[in-house]
């Protein structure tokens, strides 16, 4: 069954997007949960803008409290595959009892091949089975999809396999048909992110920006039936691409709205 959650990309300016104007008060983990549960849902993916490695063993045993409080899942992500970062992150999945760990390969300082991708994977493969969890590698914009599904391929596990992304892969000339067509099978994660793709204003280009769920390109229902037609378990985590408004505050508050329209169109879908 899929579940329906929130992700921190979904609610990225009340958290805080590094480079532009702060909110007075950002959301943390906590304000996500409680955001989440006025919502009505029952899931959250916490991924690098709020990185859970950050807090401390208090702060990490009130957030799984909370959330079991609230009845909310958490599903762990981050940024990085270098293996300390991965073992780590792990045992923060483990913590929170995280069927997935959400990853996008490249960091900062870090942008491997498709095989170190393997290799350094494939170092904690071992801890991913025996720990019961799926490493869900995300498609973002430097991996075209028949990589990313060689990657997978090589890796030859039912514990690694595919968040995707509904937006990024246009990053690499890639729309949604051809990343659904090629990594459906392998999807263990979904990120729900609408979009439009408008000419420019003064006509000399084109720009691709995000809207709330249903009100853009997105074909929702072919995205949702094709997935499962490939008959794996995966839940659809709402994020957003919002543009910077005029001011900071009209931001944060546009975003909420965008992520109650969002899940109110879901649940056409997602009843859970």
């Amino acid at each position: 069954m899929t579940v329906l959650g929130l992700g921190t990309y979904g609610v990225a300016w009340a958290i805080g997007v590094p480079g532009y104007d702060q909110p007075k008060q950002p959301m943390d983990a906590f304000a996500l949960l409680d955001f989440a549960d006025r919502l009505g849902l029952r899931l959250v993916q916490i991924a690098d803008n709020l990185p859970l490695h950050t807090l401390s063993d208090e702060q990490l045993h009130a957030l799984r409290d909370d959330a079991a409080k609230r009845l909310i899942a958490i599903e762990v992500g981050t940024r990085g595959i270098q293996t300390d970062h991965l073992r780590q992150y792990l045992e923060i999945a483990r913590f929170f009892k995280s069927s997935i760990l959400r990853v996008v390969v490249d960091s900062k300082d870090h942008r491997p091949s498709p095989e170190e991708v393997v290799s350094l994977i494939r170092a904690v493969l071992p801890e991913l089975e025996a720990a019961g969890i799926t490493l869900a590698i995300e498609n973002h914009d430097r991996f075209k999809v028949k990589a990313l599904a060689g990657i997978i391929e090589k890796l030859n596990s039912p514990n690694v396999g595919i968040c995707l992304d509904t937006v990024n892969s246009f990053g690499s000339l890639e729309g949604p048909e051809m990343v659904v067509e090629t990594l459906g099978c392998y999807v263990v994660n979904l990120h729900v992110k609408e979009f439009v793709v408008k000419r420019a204003g003064h006509a000399m280009g084109f720009e691709i920006t995000g809207r709330p769920t249903g009100q853009g390109m997105l074909d929702i229902p072919w995205l949702l039936n094709r997935l499962n037609h490939y008959g794996r378990q995966f839940n659809a985590i709402i994020e957003a691409w919002l543009p910077m408004q005029i001011t900071i505050d009209e931001t944060v508050a546009m975003e909420a709205r965008w992520a109650r329209e969002s899940v109110t169109y879901l649940r056409q879908f997602i009843k859970e």
